[in-house]
């Protein structure tokens, strides 16, 4: 196993540090541009694990570029965050292999307080509340389903609130996003977020990969009032995929993403402890998943992606 794992950055004092997320650190290069530095650390339950994911940041950032690509290609008119995996001239030369393939330089936006989830398959969370009272997130769903079973009437969009670090993000129904971010543009997020699953999903099909369910983060233009798609995209980070040749209707089906390392923290009865340290075997199966699913989705060998020097 690579012993390749940034969970801290340090950039020299070269660009001032704006905010530490749970997996990325944002740093000012100009008042309208931000580079987005996502680390190895890995989150599971709202908490960052003790330990990282050898090279994940470089894999979040790789394939959250392959999906811009991918999807401003079926969407012309999809505006996204995204200006280039080049490290601006301000970092120094002793850290600039460090940080190679891991940053993005992005163009800075006001930022909507939700996140914009789009679920395909009734699954995790969405299955739990369904058994409990036939709705998701508010939504009252047709009787009947199966776990892992796709929703009937096609995919269904489930915000949640944007929490803080240390905070918890709390599901809501549509209607509540209205109050957050106003009608005019939760109307928006939410078909773009749906037209943005569906071209992902049929994508990655394709590819042998199943998207179960996702997360969308958009910000607000406000010289074009244009909503704009940011942050991550259909990593294994903020997705649920799923290997179509495994999946079967009324199974929880192995995944490409974070699930090992659920299931793991949930039989050790560590599921929301601070401060866990994850085994070398969870560690090593997660980068494992994650590698797989990159591969399948860009269609290039991980090794020799991260190879290449975007400096």
């Amino acid at each position: 196993m690579s012993s390749s794992v940034l969970t801290q950055t340090d950039l020299q004092g070269s660009l001032p540090l704006v905010a530490r997320g749970k997996v990325r650190d944002l740093y000012k290069i100009d008042d309208e541009t931000l580079l987005f530095v996502t680390t190895d650390r890995i989150s599971a339950y709202d908490v960052v694990m003790a330990r990282g994911i050898p090279n994940k940041g470089a894999l979040l950032s790789l394939i959250t570029a392959h999906w811009f690509d991918v999807l401003s290609a079926a969407i012309p008119t999809l505006r996204t965050h995204f200006i280039t995996l080049d490290l601006p001239e301000q970092i120094p030369v002793k850290v600039r292999t460090q940080y190679q393939n891991r940053s993005m330089q992005v163009r800075k936006l006001e930022v909507f307080k939700i996140e914009a989830i789009v679920r395909g398959y009734i699954t995790g969370s969405a299955w739990s509340s369904y058994q409990k009272d036939g709705t998701v997130c508010g939504i009252q769903i047709q009787p009947g389903l199966k776990e892992s079973e796709a929703f009937p009437k096609g995919p269904i969009y489930t915000p949640s609130t944007k929490a803080d670090l240390g905070d918890h993000d709390e599901n809501i129904h549509p209607e509540k996003a209205k109050e957050i971010v106003g009608a005019k543009y939760a109307d928006r997020i939410e078909q773009l977020a749906l037209s943005l699953y569906k071209h992902a999903a049929a994508f990655a099909y394709d590819r042998g990969i199943i998207i179960a369910d996702t997360k969308f983060e958009f910000g607000l233009d406000k010289e074009t009032d244009e909503v704009v798609l940011i942050d991550e995209v259909l990593t294994p980070d903020s997705s649920r995929f799923w290997p179509a040749d495994r999946y079967k209707i009324g199974e929880s089906p192995p995944s490409f993403d974070k699930q090992h390392l659920r299931n793991w923290l949930t039989t050790q009865g560590l599921k929301g402890k601070e401060g866990v340290a994850m085994s070398d075997e969870v560690i090593a199966k997660t980068e494992e998943m994650y590698k797989e699913a990159f591969e399948r989705l860009t269609g290039r060998i991980w090794s020799e992606a991260l190879a290449e020097k975007v400096i």
